[in-house]
C-alpha cells in the first residue's frame, strides 16, 4: 500500500505543477507577461537553468568497402552502438504514428512538454514517492541526448572515465526532481530551435531497442532483416514496444522464459497489442488492421549486424585485409590524437571508410593459394600468403592466407589472429626470412656504385672471413659459409646470376660493396624488419636473412617497377563521416628510392628469371605483359618467396614455416607440388590473372652503361635440367642438396639462391 507523504508531497505535486503549466505557457506564448510575484519568481527560477542543449549526431555504425565489378561493397562494420541514422522518409509512417499514439498524443500540440503528462506523473511521484514517467517524445528525445553526451566523456584512466560517466548517468537519467525540471528546460528550449519531424526523427533514431541495437533503421534491420522505410504495421507496433522496455521486451531471446519463443514472446505482444490499440484510438489505424494486427504472432527475423572483420572474413575472405585497415586506422594521427580518441572516431563516428581491395581479385588470390597450400598439415605449422600491391600508389588490391580468420586470442587449428602478409605493427607477425628475393637490393647497389650487369664474378669461394667486407654501420666478426644450390662456373656475369640466383656470385658481388649501403638502399625501397627495427647488414644478409614482412617485400618490388619511386603501403582509398565530413588519412608517401636507371636495369635483369634458366621459368604464364619476378628460398626450403611485377601490379608469395624450422623441400603440399615448389604454381595463377586484368605497359627502361659489354657466355649452372617443366610440382627442389650450417648465430641461405 502506498502512503501519501505530507506536507511536502504534496508542496512537491503543486509546485511541480505549476511550474509544468508556467512553462508550458511561456513555450507556446512567450510573450505574455508571467502574472503575480510567486510566478515570477518561478520563471527567474526556470530562467537559471541551463537552455542550451548541444544536439550531437549519436554514435554510428562505421563501414568499410571494397571494390567489386566496380561496385562498393560493404564487408565489415565497427561500432558501440549499432546504429545507422536516417532522414524522415526513410521511416514508415506507421512507426513514426505508432510511437506518437503510444509516447506521446499531444505531441503536434505541446510546447516541448506534456503537462498532462507531466502532472499525472508528479501524481504518481507524490504517491509512489520516486519520479515517475510522463515525458513527452521530446523530453525522451532529451534525455536519450544527455545520456549520449555521456558516453562520449573520457579520463586521465579507465576508472576516472567510468567514474565521469556514472555521475554524468546520474544527471542524465536519475530519478530526481531536479532533473526532471531541467530535462524540461531542455526540451522546450529544443522544441524552440528545431521542428517537429525533426525531432520525432531525432528521436526515432537515437531510441535503445536491445542490447546494442539502437534506432529504427538498425532496429529494423535486426530484428525483421528490412530497412526502416520498408516495416509493416505489425513489426512497427512491435519495434515500439520494445523501445517501452528495451531490456524484457527484446525479441531476441527465444529461450527467455519469461519472454522467449516458446510463449510467443508474451511480454512483447502484450505491449505491441497495447500499442495497436491506441493506435486505433487516435484513428490512425482501422478497427480492421487492429485486429488483424493483433492476431498476429510476433516472428523475428534477426539479422545481426557483424562487428569488427568477421563479416569480412566469412563472405569475402578477406579478415586479414579488414584487420589492417583496423589498424592503419587506430595508427593514423587523423583519425585522434590517441589510440583512445582513435578507437571512438572507429566505433562511433559512422565512418563509410573506402578500401583499396578488389574483391574479385580477391576471390582469386584466395583460390589459387588455397589450391595449393592447405589450412593444416601434420607434422609441420605451415603457412602461406599471398599480397597484391600497386606501383605508384601502394593501394594494396588483395591480402589472402592459408588459415582461417579469427578475432579471438586463442585459436582453433587452421585459424589464426596473426596476418602473416603483414609485419608486427600491422598485423602481429614477425616476419620470415626472405632467402634470394633479397638479392635485389645488392644487385641494385651495385649498379649504383658503378658495375654492370655484364660484369663477371667469381663463384668459387665458399667461405668469408668477416674481415673480408666493408661495413661502415657496424662491427662484424666470424666466418660465413655460402653454398650453391646447383653447380655453378668458376665465373659468370651478374645477368647470369641474377637469372639462376646463384649465391656465391652475389656474395662475391657483396664483397665488393659496402654492406651498410646495400642495407640502406633496402630501407630506401620501404623495407624495415617485421618488428619495425632496422636491417642486420651482416654478410648473410645477402641472401636475405632478416625477417620480413610480404607487404614490404611487394612495396620494394613496385619501387623497381615504378621507376624507382617506392610507395608506402595503403589500404584506404577515402574516409567520410556521418554528416559527409571528409577525413583525409595519412596518404601513401612516394619517395625516389634509386634512380630510374638503377629501377631500369635492374627490371632488365629480374626478367631473366621468368625465362630460359630462371628460377621462376616455371611460372611464366607465357602471355604478352612485361614483367619481372624472383624467386627466393631458405636452407631446406624452410621459407619460400616468389615475387612478381609489371607496371601494374606487384604480387608477393610467401610460403613455409609459421615457426619451426621444418625443411619444405619434399614436403608434400596440394596438387604434387612440395612446400618449395607451390609457390610456382600460387604464381602463376596469380600472373595468369593478374596479367589479364591489370596488365601492364613497358618496364622502364635499362641503362645501357650498367647493361655493360656483352661477354662471351659461361656454361649455364642450369643448362643441363630442364627449369620449365609443365606442372609446378614437377620441378625438382634447389634445396635438396646439403648446404653447410652457417656461424656467427643466424642461418644462411644455402639453398637459398632460388
Amino acid at each position: 500500500m502506498r502512503v501519501m507523504r505530507w506536507p511536502g508531497a504534496l508542496l512537491m505535486f503543486v509546485v511541480m505543477s505549476a511550474l509544468a503549466g508556467m512553462l508550458v505557457a511561456v513555450a507556446v506564448t512567450p510573450a505574455v507577461a508571467v502574472a503575480g510575484e510567486g510566478a515570477s519568481g518561478a520563471a527567474a527560477f526556470f530562467e537559471d537553468l541551463p537552455s542550451y542543449l548541444d544536439v550531437q549526431t549519436p554514435q554510428q555504425v562505421s563501414s568499410v568497402y571494397a571494390k567489386q565489378g566496380g561496385q562498393d561493397v560493404k564487408i565489415a562494420s565497427f561500432y558501440a552502438e549499432n546504429r545507422t541514422t536516417v532522414k524522415s522518409d526513410a521511416i514508415a509512417t506507421t512507426l513514426k504514428q505508432a510511437a506518437i499514439d503510444t509516447e506521446d498524443p499531444r505531441f503536434y500540440d505541446e510546447g516541448g512538454i506534456d503537462v498532462l503528462g507531466t502532472v499525472r506523473g508528479v501524481a504518481a511521484t507524490v504517491v509512489g514517492g520516486d519520479v515517475q514517467g510522463g515525458s513527452s517524445i521530446t523530453q525522451q528525445y532529451v534525455k536519450n541526448v544527455l545520456v549520449q553526451q555521456c558516453e562520449q566523456l573520457t579520463g586521465k584512466d579507465a576508472a576516472d572515465t567510468q567514474k565521469k560517466i556514472d555521475a554524468c548517468y546520474e544527471d542524465a537519467a536519475g530519478v530526481t526532481p531536479q532533473r526532471k525540471l531541467q530535462e524540461m528546460r531542455y526540451a522546450i528550449a529544443v522544441n524552440k530551435k528545431y521542428s517537429k519531424q525533426d525531432i520525432l526523427t531525432g528521436y526515432l533514431n537515437i531510441v535503445g531497442l536491445g542490447g546494442r541495437v539502437y534506432g529504427a533503421e538498425a532496429g529494423a534491420q535486426y530484428y525483421f532483416g528490412v530497412s526502416a522505410k520498408d516495416l509493416s504495421l505489425v513489426q512497427s507496433a512491435t519495434l515500439v514496444a520494445i523501445l517501452n522496455n528495451p531490456s524484457n521486451l527484446r525479441i531476441d531471446q527465444p529461450d527467455s522464459t519469461a519472454n522467449g519463443s516458446a510463449n510467443g514472446y508474451k511480454a512483447t505482444k502484450a505491449r505491441r497489442d497495447y500499442v495497436l490499440q491506441r493506435m486505433y484510438a487516435h484513428h490512425s489505424i482501422s478497427k480492421a488492421d487492429e485486429q488483424a494486427a493483433i492476431a498476429t504472432p510476433v516472428q523475428p527475423k534477426i539479422t545481426a549486424t557483424a562487428n569488427g572483420c568477421s563479416s569480412a572474413a566469412t563472405n569475402y575472405d578477406a579478415g586479414y585485409f579488414c584487420d589492417y585497415v583496423r589498424d592503419q586506422v587506430l595508427q593514423d594521427p587523423a583519425f585522434g590524437k590517441t589510440a583512445s580518441e582513435r578507437i571512438e572516431t572507429l566505433d562511433t563516428k559512422g565512418l563509410q571508410i573506402h578500401t583499396s581491395l578488389d574483391l574479385d581479385l580477391q576471390g582469386q588470390a584466395q583460390s589459387a593459394l588455397s589450391s595449393y597450400v592447405p589450412t593444416t598439415m601434420a607434422g609441420v605449422d605451415a603457412g602461406g600468403s599471398n599480397v597484391t600491391v600497386e606501383p605508384g600508389t601502394g593501394r594494396i588490391v588483395s591480402m589472402v592466407q592459408n588459415t582461417a580468420y579469427t578475432q579471438g586470442d586463442s585459436a582453433a587449428a587452421g585459424s589464426t589472429a596473426v596476418n602473416y602478409s603483414a609485419d608486427t605493427a600491422y598485423g602481429n607477425s614477425g616476419g620470415f626470412q626472405t632467402g634470394s628475393t633479397f638479392k635485389v637490393f645488392t644487385l641494385a647497389e651495385w649498379l649504383a656504385q658503378g658495375h654492370t650487369l655484364n660484369e663477371s664474378v667469381n663463384t668459387t669461394q665458399h667461405t668469408y672471413n668477416a674481415s673480408e667486407f666493408t661495413n661502415s654501420c657496424e662491427g662484424i666478426g666470424g666466418t660465413w659459409n655460402v653454398a650453391n644450390a646447383e653447380n655453378a662456373p668458376a665465373s659468370m656475369s651478374v645477368l647470369s646470376a641474377t637469372a639462376e640466383s646463384i649465391n656465391t656470385a652475389f656474395a662475391a658481388m657483396g664483397k665488393q660493396l659496402d654492406l651498410c649501403k646495400i642495407a640502406n638502399l633496402a630501407e630506401s625501397m620501404g623495407i624495415h624488419t617485421a618488428n619495425g627495427g632496422k636491417l642486420s647488414s651482416v654478410p648473410s644478409m645477402i641472401l636475405g636473412t632478416n625477417n620480413l614482412s610480404p607487404v614490404d617485400l611487394a612495396e620494394a618490388y613496385a619501387g623497381f617497377a615504378n621507376g624507382g619511386v617506392v610507395c608506402t603501403p595503403t589500404a584506404i582509398d577515402s574516409v567520410t563521416e556521418s554528416d559527409g565530413t571528409k577525413i583525409t588519412p595519412t596518404p601513401s608517401s612516394c619517395t625516389q628510392g634509386v634512380s630510374a636507371e638503377v629501377a631500369g636495369t635492374v627490371d632488365y635483369a629480374l626478367q631473366s628469371v621468368l625465362t630460359g634458366a630462371g628460377t621462376a621459368a616455371s611460372a611464366n604464364p607465357g602471355d604478352a605483359t612485361p614483367k619481372f619476378a624472383k624467386t627466393g628460398t631458405t636452407d631446406g626450403d624452410v621459407q619460400n618467396w616468389l615475387v612478381a611485377s609489371s607496371t601494374k601490379y606487384t604480387n608477393a608469395t610467401w610460403i613455409g614455416n609459421v615457426q619451426g624450422n621444418v625443411k619444405l623441400a619434399n614436403w608434400p603440399f596440394l596438387q604434387g607440388t612440395t612446400g618449395y615448389s607451390a609457390k610456382f604454381g600460387v604464381g602463376k595463377s596469380m600472373m595468369q590473372y593478374l596479367d589479364a586484368h591489370y596488365g601492364g605497359g613497358a618496364l622502364p627502361a635499362p641503362s645501357q652503361s650498367m647493361i655493360g659489354a656483352a661477354k662471351a657466355p659461361a656454361k649455364s649452372a642450369q643448362s643441363s635440367q630442364s627449369a620449365q617443366s609443365a606442372q609446378p610440382g614437377a620441378q625438382s627442389s634447389p634445396g635438396a642438396s646439403n648446404g653447410q650450417p652457417s656461424t656467427g648465430g643466424t642461418p644462411d641461405q644455402q639453398s637459398g639462391g632460388q
